[in-house]
């Protein structure tokens, strides 16, 4: 991870248009980019979100707020959750490979219809493993307007990304519930 706490490529910016990217093995990555999206749409920019690898309707439970106050999102992805059993599936189909792909099509509409900030959520982890190329995201990082936000989320954050990034932050796990056995919990965790 890179340690530079100073730009000099973005010194007097202003407005939208920089890049964000949440990372590391923490909780807390989604949670920071939906807050960072409800304060830009509270100041009446238009926001959207692509959920990457996020299928399902039953664990986001910040869908439904999306949904009352109008906020765009799409969701790409299988529901990684076996409804009975809880288990996560961690194989990569082709499946996976094509959704993905579909989610980078979102980003590029929103583009087009000129969306002052964009949440990319779980990008990273996506590109990561190989469920969207590294150089497709770089790709889309380079075309993207130049007034349009960008956030990455999700873990292990490819070099590049970080690398293209005007704000790295990683969430850092010190301690965690999971790992004492407290399941999710509606409200708190998804």
């Amino acid at each position: 991870m890179p340690e530079q706490k100073f730009d000099e490529s973005v010194r007097g910016h202003e407005g939208f248009g920089l890049i964000q990217v949440f990372t590391g093995d923490g909780k807390g990555k989604t949670t920071s980019a939906i807050g960072t999206l409800l304060r830009a749409h509270a100041a009446g920019r238009k926001v959207g979100f692509v959920y990457f690898d996020k299928g399902g309707d039953v664990h986001y439970s910040e869908r439904k707020i999306f949904d009352e106050i109008d906020i765009k999102y799409y969701v790409t992805g299988r529901d990684r959750i076996h409804p009975i059993t809880n288990a996560f599936d961690f194989s990569i189909k082709e499946i996976d490979k094509k959704e993905g792909k579909k989610g980078l099509l979102y980003i590029e509409k929103m583009f087009t219809e000129k969306y002052d900030l964009i949440v990319m959520d779980e990008i990273n982890s996506s590109a990561a493993l190989g469920i969207v190329s590294v150089q497709a995201v770089l790709n889309l990082i380079d075309n993207k307007p130049k007034t349009t936000e960008l956030i990455l989320t999700g873990r292990n954050a490819p070099n590049e990304f970080l690398n293209k990034a005007n704000l790295i932050t990683e969430m850092c796990l010190k301690k965690h519930y999971f790992y004492s056995g407290v399941k999710a919990r509606e409200g708190l965790d998804f």
